[in-house]
């Protein structure tokens, strides 16, 4: 049964498995782990452990029945496919220089994957490989992966501590399990079913746990050993394994229990190895494991329930979505909900229009002097309304013009001044901000034209074109944006983007709500833009080149793309971004935008990234470039626009 109930959360790392010997008696396997001993799904080996093909051919002639954990008729399709996760023979080591052992293991390999397939499994773990050369492991990895069905592969990759004060691994033995896993992957061309279970052996630097978060992790695989004992005598895990559990319950990967029981527990008792008492769990303690499933399910039920913004943006975790095309399409009006809900940004904006308004009006002038405010692109008022908020919090006295290009919009508009009264202060103007002629000049211009990239949405163009009718010591809001940018690993994104097999999409900026991603670096200022623009030469081009310095104790990390912020200044003191280290909090109108690498980059400790961004303008568009120069060369992405832009 799940580990438990945590508010919001349905994702897998929900369930618990464990890890068992071979056993030719799969339904008594899976009553004592499952049924008794409240495990979620056995990782149990298919074929006897002294199978070999070499042996079975000499002493039968080829025709023996292969000696399989049963037929597929001692457990009904759907237990096969919940709770079997199938553990390939561990013996196999397909790079052996001893060529009986190498053929013996390939066929043994093929074997029990087709037979996996055979029964439906959702997964089978994969050893380990055996040394840093799995040339050929990985290439018939590779050769089933291209036939399979939709079963994942979980490749065993044991997580060590790398660098200089680890104690507890053979000196001699201290490879970066990271360097195994991507040479493995990459000879299997990033397939997307081919994932990793990490064996968890030490916890190395934080900087070098990070990169495993953005690649396809499946399940984690923690020893008994692991453990050490409370005070009253059970199992329990140091604050560092215990940060570490936590943090992959928050990336929905699986825990599965592994090894003997290895603590003594004081005989006859029924307390829970968390000192936590369930009803659920009486009469299920025979169990040898089951202490160490109970703490497990004791950590996963102490974590905090998910926040209500979190639960709304779980459909949207990792999920690619083409950026809006605001002045080209006309936005529904689900989009204008979504948006209008975002109460934090509104509140900000509030704040920003009262503090322009006391500087724009002194107290001694409040009664003689109206404020003109131009709300551009008004959408379906909550501008307006902020404005107004603010004008009242303030006693200030205001004229507001609400200027909107969108004809559906502008009807909800003519409703809601007539349903609160506004006639007689909100004048709509239904047209496009760059070509409407204002008859008279504004105090103040607020807009909400920004898009994940502060400018992707052309905000810069936008508002030079409605400039004109500010006055010259006129206040914008915002008055200026700057983007930023952040190498990441993002291992689900790279794979979704190579499944549409073309060069568009890999050219193309995408917004998505990070999750399963690893930021390699701090982010790095791109493009800034300043309103109202005073310059005389006037352009809204823009070039950056950037250098990142990847911590030395990350270990090497693959790169896939690149996470793109915005923070704007509002007016004066008053802020709104989404840049990770200065986050607006609980604001979920803008999602980070990814821009994708056609080849991944593999950067290694002390190597220097560098990184080129355009921002490029033609006559009828608006688009990005970008390219890796070190320390190798990409191609240019999205060269002349010609597979994504933002139309004009």
């Amino acid at each position: 049964m799940p580990l438990g109930e945590r508010a919001g959360d349905k994702s897998e790392s929900r369930y618990c498995g464990v890890e068992t010997e071979f056993h030719d008696d799969m339904p008594q396997l899976l009553a004592h782990n499952v049924s008794s001993g409240g495990f979620d799904f056995v990782v149990s080996p298919l074929m006897d452990p002294s199978y070999r093909p070499s042996l079975m051919d000499r002493d039968h002639g080829g025709s023996g029945v292969l000696p399989f954990a049963g037929s597929d008729l001692v457990l009904s399709p759907s237990h096969w496919s919940s709770h079997v996760v199938g553990k390939i023979s561990s013996w196999i080591d397909l790079d052996s220089e001893d060529e009986i052992l190498r053929m013996d293991s390939e066929i043994t390999l093929k074997q029990e994957i087709s037979w996996a397939s055979h029964l439906s499994l959702q997964a089978c773990l994969l050893p380990a490989p055996k040394g840093t050369s799995c040339a050929n492991y990985a290439r018939c990895v590779n050769q089933i992966l291209l036939g399979l069905n939709s079963m994942q592969l979980w490749l065993r990759i044991p997580l060590l501590k790398t660098d200089d004060d680890s104690m507890d691994v053979n000196p001699t033995n201290l490879v970066d399990s990271w360097e195994l896993w991507n040479s493995f992957r990459m000879l299997c061309e990033h397939h997307n079913q081919l994932s990793i279970a990490l064996d968890v052996f030490s916890i190395p630097s934080a900087n070098s746990l990070g990169r495993w978060f953005g690649e396809s992790v499946r399940a984690a695989i923690i020893d008994t050993d692991s453990f050490l004992t409370n005070s009253r005598g059970y199992p329990c895990l140091s604050k560092p394994h215990q940060k570490l559990i936590t943090g992959f319950f928050n990336h929905s990967i699986q825990i599965v229990v592994s090894g003997k029981p290895v603590h003594s527990l004081p005989k006859g008792s029924r307390d829970l190895a968390a000192n936590h008492n369930d009803s659920n769990f009486d009469g299920v303690q025979g169990h040898p494991l089951r202490p160490y499933l109970d703490y497990i399910g004791y950590l996963y039920q102490r974590m905090d329930p998910l926040p209500e913004q979190e639960r709304f943006e779980l459909g949207y975790r990792d999920f690619l979505q083409s950026p809006l095309q605001p002045l080209m399409d006309n936005l529904e009006a689900q989009t204008y909900e979504t948006f209008e809900k975002d109460a934090v940004k509104y509140i900000q904006y509030q704040r920003a229009i009262c503090k322009a308004l006391q500087d724009r009006v002194p107290e001694e002038r409040l009664s003689m002097t109206s404020t003109v405010l131009m709300v551009v692109g008004a959408g379906r008022g909550p501008l307006v309304r902020a404005s107004l908020q603010a004008a009242e919090e303030t006693g200030r006295k205001l004229k507001i013009y609400a200027v909107e290009k969108n004809p559906n919009a502008v009807v909800t508009l003519h409703s809601l001044v007539k349903l609160e009264g506004w006639e007689n202060i909100v004048t709509i103007v239904s047209s496009d901000m760059r070509c409407w002629d204002a008859p008279e000049k504004a105090d103040i211009l607020v807009s909400e034209l920004l898009g994940s990239f502060g400018d992707n949405e052309l905000s810069p163009e936008c508002l030079d074109g409605a400039q004109r009718f500010l006055k010259d010591d006129g206040i914008s809001i915002p008055s200026s944006y700057t983007s930023f940018i952040q190498p990441v690993t993002a291992s689900k994104l790279y794979n979704d983007v190579k499944s549409h097999k073309d060069l568009v999409h890999f050219e193309t900026a995408y917004v998505v709500k990070l999750h399963n991603v690893a930021r390699l670096a701090a982010s790095q200022p791109v493009f800034t833009f300043t309103h109202p623009n005073r310059s005389t030469k006037r352009s809204n081009q823009r070039y950056k080149k950037l250098q990142f310095e990847i911590p030395s104790d990350t270990g090497s990390a693959m790169l896939h793309g690149f996470a793109g912020y915005f923070d704007a200044t509002l007016y004066k003191d008053v802020h709104l971004g989404i840049e990770p280290s200065t986050a607006t909090p609980n604001m979920f109108s803008w999602f980070a935008i990814f821009f994708p690498l056609r080849t991944p980059v593999i950067v290694h400790p002390g190597s220097a990234l560098e990184v080129h961004f355009w921002r490029c303008c033609g006559p009828t568009k608006v688009w990005y470039e970008w390219c890796v120069t070190s320390p190798c060369r990409s191609p240019i992405h999205n060269s002349n626009g010609r597979s994504h832009w933002v139309g004009l």
